[in-house]
């Protein structure tokens, strides 16, 4: 039997409808007419039929209500904070984190350890899926409103099938299946991503990458990588390896990098190449914490140390920048703690190796997501389905 084509016509309008309130929160009537191009009656139709059905909500601005008295303030529609979940699941070199998300980008729970990324692939699976388990029991969230769980892994990961590059980059984990793995043990979809590119994708749902049409999200941690955000659309690449920053060749003078290369980036601006250089000096050892806390405290050698690895990214970006003239960069990672130290010699970077109409147009800002920003964004892969999955049993109820 051939689909019923108002049925299809119906579901493709709610789901426009419930993915520009992902995107769009709090939307008035008329914004919504605007960003869908449907007629005002639809528009008040759809929300109509979503809102009985429990996805949406409606409600009036506190600070629009307490203005001064000029007609009726609008209503603000949203997705309704318990229409969907996500479970996001953060790898990292030495933590894993495992968070239960709303599709409003609200962290209802988040519970973390700390790993070794060199151990065995199966132990930090398990892991992942206990801490996964308790998260979601904290949280209360019935399953069948959870959409799946996504994992963001510190290795470029082939958006095609989901693929993890493990040889130069985790290879204690060598055979291994990540994505089947973690699916047999969370008994739910997984979808899998590179790092930098769920931290991008949740600072566009959710931060600071929201309602802008370009944007580079540069995760700063023990990998220097880029998510990408091109024409108001998160971007992989055609293999899922766009972003690989921090294996741009800065130095034939550097070190050997674990990609196999001499003088990447990351040699030089990585978190441990940052701790290492300070360590040097100090001739004593220093977590990235304690680096970035003797920074703030005003420690010349911490705050020069931070400094010149944010030089050399914003050197490195200077060609992205020139290339993409994106509006925004954006700072996250373990090292987006140390804030304007690093934000403003990235800026300066930048200024040094771009053309200036790019360098003067683009904002280079710390990430509003914090440390949340790649658990969020894992989860945010499984909550981008949410619209279509809603749309679909919103028709066969």
């Amino acid at each position: 039997m051939l689909p019923d084509p108002t049925s299809s016509e119906r579901i493709s309008s709610r789901t426009r409808l419930l993915a520009a309130l992902l995107q769009n929160r709090g939307r008035s009537r008329s914004e919504l007419v605007s960003l869908l191009g449907l007629s005002r009656q639809t528009v008040t139709t759809l929300v109509a039929e979503a809102e009985q059905a429990g996805l949406v909500e409606q409600r009036v601005r506190s600070e629009e209500a307490a203005g001064p008295v000029m007609g009726r303030p609008p209503l603000r529609i949203s997705l309704a904070s318990d229409a969907a979940f996500g479970v996001g699941i953060e790898i990292a070199h030495d933590h894993v984190r495992s968070a239960v998300c709303n599709v409003n980008g609200e962290v209802l729970t988040l519970h973390s350890a700390p790993i070794d990324i060199g151990t065995h692939a199966t132990r930090i699976f398990d892991l992942a899926a206990e801490l996964a388990f308790s998260a979601l029991a904290e949280s209360g969230v019935p399953r069948s409103k959870v959409m799946g769980a996504g994992a963001a892994l510190p290795a470029p990961v082939d958006a095609r099938n989901g693929t993890v590059h493990t040889r130069d980059f985790l290879p204690a984990w060598r055979g291994t299946h990540p994505a089947a793995a973690l699916r047999e043990r969370l008994e739910m979809p997984v979808r899998l991503a590179n790092d930098a590119y769920a931290g991008a994708l949740g600072e566009w749902l959710f931060g600071a990458a929201q309602a802008v049409s370009g944007a580079l999200y540069v995760r700063l941690s023990a990998g220097i990588g880029v998510g990408l955000i091109l024409g108001g659309r998160p971007y992989t690449g055609s293999g899922g390896i766009a972003g690989e920053l921090g294996h741009t060749y800065v130095s034939d003078q550097g070190t050997i990098c674990r990609c196999g290369n001499r003088g990447c980036l990351e040699t030089i601006a990585g978190t441990a190449a940052v701790v290492a250089r300070l360590e040097q000096g100090r001739k004593q050892c220093v977590s990235s914490a304690e680096l970035i806390g003797l920074a703030h405290e005003g420690h010349r050698s911490a705050r020069r140390a931070l400094t010149d690895a944010g030089d050399a990214v914003g050197r490195v970006l200077a060609g992205a920048v020139n290339l993409l003239n994106p509006d925004r960069v954006i700072v996250g990672g373990d090292l987006a703690a140390a804030g304007a130290i690093v934000t403003d010699a990235i800026r300066a970077g930048v200024a040094r190796g771009a053309v200036a109409p790019a360098a003067e147009t683009v904002e280079v800002v710390t990430g509003a997501l914090g440390e949340r920003a790649e658990a969020l964004g894992a989860a945010a892969i499984q909550l981008e389905r949410a619209p279509a999955v809603l749309a679909a049993r919103l028709e066969a109820a």
